[in-house]
């Protein structure tokens, strides 16, 4: 008689949805309740001002959306520009692509330029054309923080010295969907103007709450747009309406309130173990996968180490091999889920998420299920290797900083 059911739990390791801690999964089962009450403020204000500190901020104005990454991509742009603006940006992977599709379907004149995949943003490159740029036409300039399809982390804060080198006045739109609550990020500091983050992945809760951490200069910006003829549509993300009902503690359409309770407790769960905790956590379980590819004999699509993202690993398959088949293996035979290539890498990589609530033993149990579908797939692999790279540098390098 065929199993009807399998057998202990999925194992979630692609760069998003993540594993949701189950405290969070507790705090979200509420019953509905009335978002206009007198009491609701007293979840929503302190909210507004704790989700900053994820942001690095505490200068910048925090906007909740019911929607994904891609909306708050949306929000930065039809806020802030008009119709034929000039944005600059760099395509290095399929999220900075899809952002440059949608600049370019709201009617922006997007100036791209084109990376090789496996590297990311060149600040010098962006200093030369904000330079040129003599009647500072550019108005934004937009960069992906993390490009998980690539496994690449650009540098933010040699971009936003590139902007201040070249004296120019271009607003900088960061999507930091994959790095924000795990990598560090630093609004203030690098003077991000638009910071968009989304709830499923580094704040370790289900999809459907976009975040966006707007400064003093983008809220400015925003408003001058007002006024134009020509300025993007919004209606839905429009932050004026927001920013009327946020102030005493409410939203100008019905919140989505679990995943507001299940913030609150997400933020608790980052600030008990310390921001910085949780990022020299993520930068030691990338390693840790860096070690076990290295063993394996194979290669991150990285192209060198400087790229190297500590939320999730983009491994390129040998030649003659698809990395779907690996992928889907491993999820059938050992209900290990990993993520797959996408857009030009596809069929070439497999990637392995190392993102959200996870320790060690979380990710040695993915990199033994990837090694064995690796071998199962005809793949020269020692059997071991990777767990016992891993778990070597594990070892020597506790998740918590001393």
């Amino acid at each position: 008689m065929a199993a009807t059911r399998r057998p202990g739990r999925n194992h979630l390791f692609v760069p998003g949805p993540t594993n949701i801690p189950d405290r969070v999964m507790r705090a979200m089962m509420v019953q509905s309740e009335d978002h206009r009450s007198v009491d609701f403020p007293s979840l929503t204000k302190p909210l507004f001002e704790d989700t900053k500190k994820v942001f690095g901020s505490t200068e910048g104005t925090i906007f909740l959306f019911p929607a994904s990454g891609t909306g708050i991509w949306e929000s930065a742009l039809t806020n802030t520009l008009a119709r034929g603006d000039k944005v600059l940006t760099a395509r290095y992977g399929q999220f900075s692509h899809l952002w440059i599709d949608m600049a370019q379907r709201l009617g922006l004149d997007v100036i791209v330029q084109e990376e090789e995949w496996g590297t990311g943003a060149k600040p010098e490159k962006i200093e030369e054309a904000l330079r040129a740029d003599k009647n500072h036409e550019i108005k934004a300039v937009m960069v992906v923080h993390n490009e998980t399809a690539t496994g690449v982390t650009s540098n933010i804060g040699a971009v936003r010295k590139a902007i201040d080198a070249a004296g120019h006045p271009a607003l900088l739109f960061v999507d930091g969907v994959s790095s924000i609550g795990s990598l560090p990020f630093y609004a203030d500091e690098w003077k991000v103007d638009c910071a968009i983050a989304g709830s499923q992945k580094g704040l370790m809760l289900p999809a459907g709450l976009g975040v966006i951490c707007v400064s003093p200069k983008a809220l400015k910006a925003a408003e001058g747009s007002s006024g134009r003829n020509d300025r993007l549509a919004r209606v839905y993300f429009d932050w004026e309406d927001h920013k009327k009902q946020n102030g005493a503690g409410y939203f100008p359409y019905t919140p989505p309130l679990p995943l507001l309770y299940g913030l609150r407790e997400a933020l608790a769960c980052l600030f008990e173990e310390g921001l910085e905790n949780v990022y020299h956590r993520h930068a030691v379980l990338g390693e840790a996968t860096r070690q076990a590819v290295a063993a394996w004999g194979l290669k991150t699509c990285a192209k060198s180490p400087e790229w190297n993202s500590d939320t999730v690993t983009a491994i390129l398959a040998p030649e003659g091999v698809d990395a779907a088949k690996i992928i889907k293996h491993a999820y059938v035979r050992y209900n290990l889920a990993l993520g797959a290539g996408l857009s030009q890498v596809a069929g070439k990589v497999f990637r392995i998420g190392h993102v959200g609530d996870l320790n060690e033993l979380s990710l040695l149990g993915a990199i033994v299920g990837a090694e064995m579908s690796l071998l199962d797939n005809g793949v020269k692999v020692t059997p071991g290797s990777g767990v016992a790279a891993a778990s070597s540098y594990l070892r020597e390098n506790p998740l918590a900083k001393a």
